[in-house]
């Protein structure tokens, strides 16, 4: 078999399986595990996969720059704004993350919500002063551009200021042996940064991110309080998610 067929047949078993096993697919072609590997490699090379140990997993898509990734599952995004906004509660103290469905998040906000709401993004930041209740609070520091927020050391120290009763955090992949990934270093330092400071933290999964991993950890699932997704039950990777014992929190349309 050709470099480029088990390639077509790697990305078809990621697509079908939602992962890939290097050690069973050799065992199976009766090829040797580094010409697996070396496969893996350069499907990685071209974004076409997630590299693990032991084989692959999708790539997440949201992983895009931020212009692209408002075309991406919209309406799912919607929905899981819709119902992540039920989170923040009347006279609480919120972290907003940055990105595209946190921003979906703050124009889902009830129009007389009364709340304080911490976030690191500029762009969440100007989509909630039309909230006349919602106090606003801007964390800065340097801005990285995938997701137009603020990262680096002195947000994370400007962070270490805040208490909050919930984290509404988003990230780029959500996968039940992976667990939460996102894409960047210093956005994922952030991400944990401000978990810290919150008493709950519930993750914003829209439907591209279940099942789908990105280069670097931010949290293991044991340590947020729930997952928000529209992603139909019976879905394999939602499934494997659940078994985990993370709460889900479904939203619907």
């Amino acid at each position: 078999m050709l470099a480029a067929q088990r390639q077509e047949l790697l990305l078809g078993r990621l697509r079908i399986e939602g992962r890939v096993v290097a050690k069973d697919i050799a065992t199976e072609l009766g090829i040797s595990e580094d010409s697996i590997r070396r496969d893996l490699r350069e499907l990685a090379a071209a974004g076409l996969c997630q590299r693990v140990y032991g084989g692959a997993l999708p790539v997440s898509p949201a992983i895009a720059d931020l212009q692209t990734r408002t075309n991406v599952q919209p309406d799912s995004k919607q929905r899981v704004a819709a119902r992540a906004a039920q989170l923040i509660t009347p006279g609480s103290t919120a972290i907003l993350d940055g990105g595209t469905t946190a921003l979906a998040v703050a124009r889902a906000l009830p129009p007389d919500l009364q709340a304080t709401i911490v976030t690191h993004s500029p762009t969440v930041a100007a989509a909630l002063v039309d909230h006349p209740a919602v106090e606003i609070h801007v964390i800065g520091g340097r801005i990285f551009k995938h997701s137009a927020v603020a990262c680096g050391a002195a947000a994370v120290e400007a962070a270490a200021g805040v208490n909050a009763d919930v984290f509404l955090m988003g990230v780029t992949g959500v996968h039940a042996t992976a667990g939460l990934t996102t894409g960047d270093a210093d956005e994922a330092a952030m991400k944990r940064a401000l978990s810290r400071r919150s008493a709950d933290t519930y993750v914003l999964a829209s439907a591209e991110k279940i099942g789908a991993a990105s280069r670097f950890a931010v949290l293991a699932l044991t340590d947020v309080a729930g997952v928000v997704t529209d992603v139909a039950a019976d879905h394999p990777a939602l499934r494997d998610l659940t078994a985990t014992g993370v709460p889900v929190i479904t939203a619907s349309g």
